[in-house]
Order: C-alpha cells, then sequence, then structure tokens
C-alpha cells in the first residue's frame, strides 16, 4: 500500500488552513495539552533518558552517584525549581549576578541586549562579535567578518520563539525571559578562540577542571594541581594536555566564591591573555547526556554532592 497520498495531503490541508481560526484553534488546544501534561511527560522522558544511557532504573528515592544526583535534580525541578535556578540560569541577570559577588570587571563586555532583532544597531557594531540567546545555551553565533544582517535577525527570531524547556526537560530553562545578548569577541593574541574552563564546583569547591576547545572535538579534565586525570563524559574527544593557566588560582577563586551554596554548580570561565572573563552558570550539563568514564568517577563525585543544600537556597540572588 502506498501511504505518501494521505500524508502529503495531510500536509497539503494543514497548508491551507494555516492562518484560519481552525488552525489557531488546533494550535491552541495543542498547547493546551501540552503544558497540561508538561509534568508527567517530562518526568517519564528524564527516567527513559537515565535508563538509556546507564541500562538501569533511576533510583530517586536514594541517589548515590553524581549522575544519578543529576537525574534526581531535573526531575525534582521538573515538578518545582527554585526560582534561583532560573534566575542564574539566564546569562543576562546571571550577569548581575557576577557584578554583585565579583565585580564587572569578570564581565564580557555586552556591546547589545534586546528581545526584538530588527533593533540590533549592526552599523555601530564591530567587525567581531558573539550573538547568543540569553535564555538557551549551546546556541552561539561568532561573528568575525561581515555577515547578512537578515540571516542574523532570522537566527536571532527563531531563538526567541523558542522555549528551551522542550529541548531537553530542563525546567530552569522553562521560565527565563527570552532575550538576545551580543557580546564581545574574545580571542587569543594569535586570533583565536579561547578554550573553555568549566570548572566543577560542589559547594564552593571547585573539584574538576574541564577543558574544552571552540570545536568541542576535545575534552580534559583536571584537577586543581593541573594533574591530567583519566576521566572522560563523552566519546570521541581527546583528552590531550594543556599548558596550566599562570593564573589558575584566581580562576578556583572566582569559581569557589560563585558556587558557594550549590549542591553543585558548573563554573564557565574564559582565559584570554592573563584575563579572566565569566561564561555561565550550568545546573545541569548536557542535560545528562553523558557517562562517566571510570565508572568510579560517578561514586567518588556522588559523594560530593550534598542534596540537603537543594533545600537551603533563597529565592534569588542580589
Amino acid at each position: 500500500m502506498n501511504y505518501s497520498t494521505p500524508i502529503t495531503w495531510n500536509s497539503n490541508f494543514q497548508d491551507r488552513l494555516r492562518g484560519t481560526w481552525v488552525h489557531q484553534l488546533y494550535k491552541g488546544v495543542r498547547k493546551a495539552k501540552r503544558t497540561l501534561f508538561r509534568q508527567s511527560e517530562g518526568e517519564a522522558i528524564l527516567l527513559a533518558r537515565y535508563h538509556q544511557i546507564h541500562g538501569k532504573p533511576l533510583n530517586m528515592k536514594n541517589p548515590k552517584t553524581f549522575t544519578e544526583k543529576l537525574f534526581w535534580r531535573m526531575i525534582s525541578w521538573n515538578r518545582s525549581v527554585n526560582p534561583i535556578f532560573t534566575q542564574l540560569t539566564d546569562k543576562s541577570s546571571a550577569r548581575t549576578h557576577v557584578a554583585n559577588t565579583l565585580g564587572d570587571e569578570y564581565l564580557i563586555r555586552l556591546l547589545w541586549y534586546g528581545d526584538n532583532p530588527r533593533t540590533i544597531p549592526f552599523n555601530r557594531l564591530p567587525t567581531r562579535y558573539v550573538m547568543k540567546p540569553s535564555h538557551t545555551s549551546q546556541q552561539v553565533v561568532v561573528i568575525r567578518e561581515p555577515t547578512d544582517q537578515t540571516e542574523l535577525i532570522n537566527r536571532a527570531s527563531a531563538w526567541l520563539g523558542n522555549n528551551y524547556y522542550w529541548n531537553a526537560r530542563e525546567y530552569q530553562y522553562y521560565g527565563t525571559k527570552p532575550g538576545v545578548m551580543i557580546e564581545e569577541c574574545l580571542e587569543n593574541p594569535d586570533g583565536s578562540l579561547p578554550l573553555d574552563y568549566k570548572l566543577w564546583c560542589f559547594n564552593g569547591d571547585p573539584e574538576l577542571i574541564q577543558v574544552i576547545n571552540h570545536a568541542r572535538d576535545m575534552s580534559s579534565f583536571y584537577d586543581k594541581a593541573w594533574t591530567l586525570l583519566d576521566l572522560t563524559n563523552k566519546e570521541g574527544r581527546s583528552q590531550r594536555p594543556i599548558i596550566k593557566p599562570a593564573n589558575l588560582e584566581e580562576m578556583i577563586s572566582i569559581a569557589s566564591k560563585l558556587s558557594v551554596g550549590f549542591g553543585f554548580v558548573r563554573v564557565d570561565l574564559y582565559n584570554v591573555n592573563g584575563r579572566v572573563y565569566f561564561g555561565e552558570l550550568t545546573f545541569t550539563p548536557t542535560a545528562g547526556h553523558m557517562k562517566l568514564q571510570p565508572d568510579s568517577w560517578d561514586a567518588v563525585l556522588g559523594e560530593k554532592w550534598d542534596l540537603s543544600l537543594e533545600h537551603q537556597l533563597p529565592a534569588s540572588k542580589g
């Protein structure tokens, strides 16, 4: 039997209805249904994700390992999340927290922020800059040469129309205010893009320093003494050695101050020409799409994560 005809007809039929009251009604009903079942469907998706990655059911009652606690956090937040995590996940409002905690000298220069891409002052921007949404993750455009402005406006508009929660059911993104940020483009003296230093912190104690490059084909883990560790959270990425930063202690101090009170948070930093810049705070890295190898690391890091701190945090940070 040929199934192509009904599918094509249905698609054409929907196209003809697009923009009519019938189509608007359909979209409204679909949105209401999605919202109504958001929590239950989100929990089922997260439980299935854990089982698929780790080959066993998640222990929600007594999580022990790092990845168990990571999924425990995502599922618990899917039911109800402290607003502080939404505030600090938002890349725009996180800047205020960093400025209040450390000072604004660690912030990348903000060239523009808004929710209407058509008002971006392209004629006043430098040749090189970075454009990214404030309410999502891993969606960054690095502009290093003249680029079609219409293309950038369309890209930014698509970001603004997307509630990032639905991508991987990370509920801290659900209530973030959509916005677009344009920042200075950080570059090394040779013109290359900087490495990303991701410090895995447990209540003010940075335990691991993960280093990745812009191409994201490298992921090396170090301890605070800058010893290369036999650890990976993604298969297929190289673990090549990186020169120890001269200002490593400053980076550790920054991450420590930003992570106090949180059972776990990853503090992302850049280090350019001897100067440290804040990137973002990450509470559910890779949305759980990771498997720590060797397995022993999952238990070691799990012991360092105190889940009781989740219930001791205020509702917001100044």
